[in-house]
This record gives structure tokens, C-alpha cells and sequence, in this order.
């Protein structure tokens, strides 16, 4: 992706270090975080310097390379396995996380250096995958075709292109004409900080919405397809995504509006039997009950927007059942929700999760 006049992946490694994009910061500020071991970026993982499913796997498979480049000859499996057991602690959700890790680790076992190669072909991997995602995805949208997204999924949540912005930017860069309605996504913004941002560097025409006013845009007729990205696909076609992407999905079911999920094979989970299996993480509650933004003078501020004395309640992910997707987009090409169609697609290839 081009920010100015450089091309950017979200994530990358240099010698040992880990630098990422820090998303913390956008839109106001684009800044280069570096995480010079791998507890570091752990940290990085944790709270959201970097974050979307293809990310959070690639920055994990760095920090897993980063652990064997820092292991010591004493105890040095014992410091192996807590550092892999310090990575996939640092969000319990994304699949991407999990399948990354337990790749580096393996090749890990032969050199560091093989651990670092694993860790960038991982990184290469998602690029490719979320690129032929676009290719699939573009042949949804049809000319002048208005499309809800949920939270980001772009470039910014991968190493590059994205998976539910991977067809949005296909089908622009082909010369359709589309508008593009971006949910905010409470409670941290993704959509109005992240996708907003994204969609800007390239040119697309887009509203950000609030989160609320999808079911009016629906019932007046001014959506033709909702695209959504996924952290976690249980084997049955159920889908763990962020907050609020059940709401979308019941909504566009009620008004017969298609319903697309975008993902690489490496989201989907085989031991997953159905979403009821899917660990779905909770934050912090502050995400809640405070909002991050800038004042007039251009200084970083943070606000109370609630009630004081309140609590609140912050699960990160919901679970859309398989019943209202119309259908997956995979970097193999576009499959139904359903056990039969996600099985064989899997064991139609090498290139699925472990």
C-alpha cells in the first residue's frame, strides 16, 4: 500500500527487529513502531499496535522468529516454549495467530535462521492470499455497487491488500464505480479511524455511518452486499469477527442483502467444530467508557463519554452463525458456509492451517 509516495506493509521484520505500522496512532498520525525483541512485540500484539487477523499472524510469527534469534544455549527449549506460550497468550481469538506460530516454531527446530524464513514466507503468504482474495471478491461487486464493511479488514488488519477491502480495491482499480459505507465499529473506531483512512489513500468514495444506522441504509435500499473480514472460522462455517458483525449479518438476511465473509485457509480452524468452540476474547472496559481523539490544537486527548461511576461490558468478537452467510471468499475462490464445502476445500490444497 502507497501512504504519500512509499509503499508500506503492515508489518515487517529487519535484522531481529519487528517494525509495524503503529495504529494506535491513526488517522492522525502515521508513525513506524519498532520492537526490538520479542516480548516487545508481544506488547505490540497486546495492545493493538498492531492488530487484524492477518497481521496479529505475521507480527506473531516475527516475535516467534525474534524468540529463537534470542534463546539462550542453557535451557534453551524451556526459554522456547515460554516464549511461545507468551505469544499466543497476547489475543486468544485470530487463528492467523496460532497457525503462525506453531509454523515458526517447528521450523524453528532446524536453525533460527529457518525460523526467520518461515516467519517471511508466512508474511509473503498473506500478501499473496489476500491479493487473489480481491481477484474473487471483485466479481460480487457489480458497477455502482454500494457495499457495507464492518471494522477493517484492509490493508492495515494484513500484511497488504486486506481480505474484505481486497475486492473493494480490485473492483475500483478496475474502473467500477462503487461507494462504500463504513461502520464506525464501536467501541475502538476501526471503521472510523482504520477503513476510513485506508479508503482515503486510495480515492474511494465512502460515509462513515454509525453503527446504528446500517438497519435504515438496508430497509431504503441503498446497500447491495455487505463484506466483512473474520479472525477465526469454525468447521461448520460459523464465524468469530468483531463485535457487531452478527447485528450486520441477521440484518442483511432480513432484508435479503448477500453476505460475505473474506478469508484466507489460514482462519479457518479444523478442531473447531462449530463457533460455540471459539474462545472470544474481553477487553478492557475503558475502550467503553472513554474515547481517544485530538483537540483543536492537534493535541492527543482522552475523554470520558459515559456516565461516571459506570461499568461496561467489552467482549471483542461475536459468532455469526453459518445460516446467514451467503458465502466465504478464499484465496482458492468462494465456497458456502457449511461443513461439506469447507472440508473439501481444505483438503484440496497444502496450504491450510495445520
Amino acid at each position: 500500500m502507497i501512504v504519500g509516495d512509499k509503499a508500506y506493509q503492515t508489518v515487517w521484520i529487519e535484522g531481529s527487529t519487528v517494525r509495524m505500522i503503529n495504529q494506535n496512532l491513526l488517522p492522525f498520525s502515521f508513525q513506524i513502531h519498532d520492537c526490538p525483541g520479542y516480548w516487545d512485540t508481544c506488547m505490540g500484539i497486546t495492545d493493538m499496535t498492531v492488530r487484524g487477523a492477518g497481521a496479529i499472524g505475521a507480527a506473531a510469527a516475527f516475535a516467534m522468529a525474534q524468540a529463537f534469534l534470542e534463546a539462550p544455549a542453557i535451557d534453551r527449549e524451556v526459554f522456547l516454549q515460554d516464549a511461545k506460550n507468551d505469544i499466543e497468550s497476547t489475543r486468544p481469538t485470530a487463528r492467523n495467530l496460532f497457525y503462525a506460530v506453531e509454523k515458526v516454531y517447528q521450523a524453528g527446530s532446524l536453525s533460527a535462521e529457518n525460523a526467520v524464513f518461515e516467519a517471511q514466507k508466512i508474511a509473503l503468504k498473506d500478501t499473496h492470499d489476500t491479493r487473489m482474495i480481491g481477484e474473487f471478491g471483485n466479481e460480487l461487486i457489480k458497477n455502482k455497487g454500494r457495499i457495507l464493511t464492518h471494522c477493517n479488514a484492509g490493508w492495515l488488519a494484513f500484511v497488504d491488500f486486506g481480505t474484505a477491502l481486497s475486492p473493494i480495491y480490485t473492483a475500483f482499480k478496475s474502473g467500477k464505480e462503487i461507494f462504500v459505507y463504513v461502520d464506525e465499529t464501536r467501541p475502538r473506531g476501526q471503521g472510523a479511524r482504520l477503513t476510513a483512512w485506508e479508503l482515503m489513500q486510495e480515492g474511494i468514495p465512502f460515509t462513515i455511518i454509525p453503527d446504528n444506522a446500517a438497519a435504515s441504509l438496508m430497509a431504503e435500499g441503498k446497500i447491495d452486499l455487505v463484506i466483512v473480514g473474520a479472525d477465526r472460522i469454525a468447521r461448520n462455517g460459523d464465524v468469530a469477527n468483531k463485535i457487531g458483525t452478527l447485528g450486520r449479518a441477521i440484518l442483511a438476511n432480513t432484508f435479503n442483502i448477500p453476505f460475505y465473509v473474506a478469508a484466507p485457509l489460514s482462519t479457518f480452524d479444523e478442531e473447531c467444530k462449530t463457533g460455540k468452540d471459539i474462545k472470544i476474547e474481553h477487553r478492557s472496559q475503558d475502550e467503553v467508557l472513554y474515547q481517544d481523539g485530538i483537540d483543536a490544537n492537534g493535541n492527543r486527548v482522552k475523554v470520558l463519554v459515559c456516565a461516571p461511576g459506570s461499568t461496561a461490558y467489552n467482549p471483542a468478537f461475536d459468532v455469526t452463525p453459518a445460516k446467514y452467510i451467503t458465502g466465504i471468499i478464499t484465496e482458492k475462490g468462494i465456497v458456502k458456509a457449511h461443513h461439506q464445502s469447507i472440508t473439501a476445500l481444505l483438503k484440496s490444497t497444502d496450504d491450510g492451517p495445520a
